[in-house]
C-alpha cells in the first residue's frame, strides 16, 4: 500500500528523466518485495518495470550491462546462453537487480558478500534529471556510498556488472539439524558448502531443514546420508513446513546452470509463501551462536505468526550502508504471516534480544527499534548524509523513512 498522489510507468530513461524534472518528491519502485516503507513517497511513485531491459555482455571485459528494469531471473538466463554467470544470487530470482543492489540484499555463503559487490559501474539519474556515471575509477569512495543507497541518491536506470564462466551447482537437502551441532560448530557447518541455509521454526532445539549448495566440480558423487547427525532428504521439500515444494529449485543432488540453483524458489513460481511479511537482521559472524540460542529461547512467542526463519551468513563488503560493512555477518531473516500490526508488536521482542549482539537490520523488512540504535553501528552514515545532500540537495529523493532514518539530527 503506497502513499503516491501520482504513479507513472515510463516506457524510456528520457521519459522518467521528465517526470524527475517536474516532480518535487519522488521514488522508484523495482519488483515490489520491500516490506518497509523506503520505496513510500507522497508525490511521484515510478515503477520501472518498462524501463530498458537491455542486457548486453563484453566478453572481453568480462562484465554485463544492463537496464534498470532488469530481474535475476531473466539475466541468470540471458548470461548462462552466453557462456556466463554472477557468482550467487538471492533466493528469489523474481528481484528486480538495482532494487536488490540499493536495499543490500545477499545470497548465502562464507565467501559470498552482498549482490551489489558484483556491481562495476552505476549509472544515476540524479534530482536535476541528469545522469551521473559512477565507478571505483571515477570515484571510489562516492562509489561505495551509492551502491548501496535505498534510492535516497537517484533513480539506477543501468548497472554494470562482473561476470564470470558458467558453471553448475547442485543442491542437497538434510533434514532435524540439532541446535547444538550448529552452535557448537558453527563455523564447520556454514562451511560446508558454497552456500548454507538452515531453516527453522525455533521449536524443539532444532533446524528443520539445511539446503546445502555447491558449484559442481567433475564428477557428481552421492550425498552423505548424514550431515552433523542431520538426514539426506528423500524427496523435495519447501522450507515453510508442509508446503509443496512445486515452487522449489530442484534438489536431491541434480547438478543444474547456476541461476537455476542458487535462488530457493523457481522463476515463474509464487516466491517464498506468497502473502507474508518479512524481517531481517545481520550481525557479526562470531554472535551467531549466542543470538540463535537467544532466538530459540524465544521460540514460543514467535510461533503463532512465523512461517519459517532462515539462517544464512554472508562476507564482508565496504559499501557504507551494507549490514555487512567492515565485517562477515551471520543473517537471520523471518517470513511472518501477513498481519503486520501483530509482526510489529513482537519484533521489540526480538530486536532487543539481538541488541547485545550488534545487529543491523535489512533497509527493506520491516523493523521497529528506532534508528538511533542502528546508526550507531554504521559507520559511515554521517558521510552518507552528506552525500544524499549533495547529489539530492532540495530532498527530491527524500520520504518519512529516509528521512527519520538518516537525516534526524537526533540520530548523529
Amino acid at each position: 500500500m503506497y502513499s503516491a498522489a501520482r504513479f507513472h510507468r515510463p516506457g524510456s530513461v528520457e521519459e522518467l528523466q521528465e517526470i524527475v524534472r517536474r516532480a518535487s518528491s519522488v521514488k522508484a519502485l523495482g519488483t515490489r518485495h520491500s516490506f518497509s516503507s523506503v520505496a513510500d513517497t507522497e508525490g511521484d511513485l515510478v515503477s520501472l518495470e518498462r524501463l530498458s531491459r537491455t542486457i548486453t555482455v563484453n566478453a572481453d571485459q568480462q562484465t554485463v550491462r544492463i537496464g534498470g528494469g532488469v530481474r535475476y531471473g531473466e539475466l541468470g538466463a540471458a548470461l548462462h546462453a552466453q557462456g556466463f554467470a554472477l557468482p550467487n544470487l538471492a533466493s528469489l530470482p523474481q528481484l528486480s537487480v538495482a532494487g536488490a543492489c540499493a536495499t543490500g540484499t545477499h545470497g548465502s555463503g562464507d565467501a559470498s558478500p552482498v549482490l551489489a559487490s558484483a556491481v562495476t559501474r552505476l549509472e544515476l539519474l540524479t534530482a536535476s534529471g541528469d545522469l551521473l556515471e559512477l565507478s571505483p575509477e571515477h570515484g571510489a569512495e562516492m562509489f561505495r556510498g551509492a551502491v548501496v543507497s535505498v534510492g535516497a541518491l537517484g533513480i539506477v536506470t543501468a548497472l554494470t556488472l562482473a561476470v564470470e564462466p558458467t558453471y553448475e551447482v547442485r543442491q542437497d537437502v538434510y533434514e532435524h539439524l540439532a541446535l547444538e551441532q550448529v552452535a557448537g560448530q558453527f563455523d564447520e557447518v556454514m562451511s560446508a558448502a558454497d552456500s548454507v541455509s538452515l531453516f527453522t521454526t525455533w521449536q524443539n532445539d532444532t533446524f528443520h531443514q539445511a539446503w546445502l549448495k555447491r558449484r559442481v566440480h567433475g564428477a557428481v558423487l552421492a550425498a552423505p546420508r548424514t550431515w552433523f547427525g542431520a538426514t539426506l532428504a528423500e524427496q523435495d521439500l519447501h522450507p515453510v513446513p508442509g508446503a509443496s515444494a512445486t515452487p522449489c529449485t530442484p534438489q536431491g543432488g541434480r547438478p543444474g546452470p547456476w541461476f537455476e540453483r542458487w535462488p530457493h524458489f523457481r522463476m515463474g513460481q509464487t516466491p517464498s509463501s506468497g502473502e507474508e511479511v518479512q524481517s531481517e537482521y545481520l550481525f557479526p559472524r562470531q554472535h551467531a551462536p549466542a543470538a540463535l540460542r537467544a532466538l530459540f529461547a524465544l521460540g514460543p512467542h514467535l510461533a503463532p505468526l512465523l512461517l519459517v526463519s532462515e539462517v544464512r551468513t554472508v562476507a564482508a563488503d565496504s559499501f557504507w550502508l551494507s549490514p555487512c560493512s567492515g565485517h562477515d555477518c551471520a543473517a537471520v531473516h523471518f517470513t511472518w504471516r501477513q498481519d503486520e500490526p501483530a509482526v510489529r508488536a513482537l519484533l521489540p521482542l526480538i530486536e532487543s534480544a539481538l541488541t547485545p549482539f550488534g545487529a543491523r537490520p535489512h533497509w527493506g523488512k520491516v523493523f521497529v527499534t528506532p534508528p538511533q540504535r542502528w546508526l550507531g553501528r554504521q559507520s559511515r552514515l554521517a558521510d552518507f548524509r552528506d552525500l544524499m545532500q549533495t547529489l539530492d540537495p532540495d530532498g527530491k529523493f527524500q520520504n518519512a523513512f529516509l528521512k527519520a532514518t538518516f537525516l534526524d539530527q537526533n540520530n548523529f
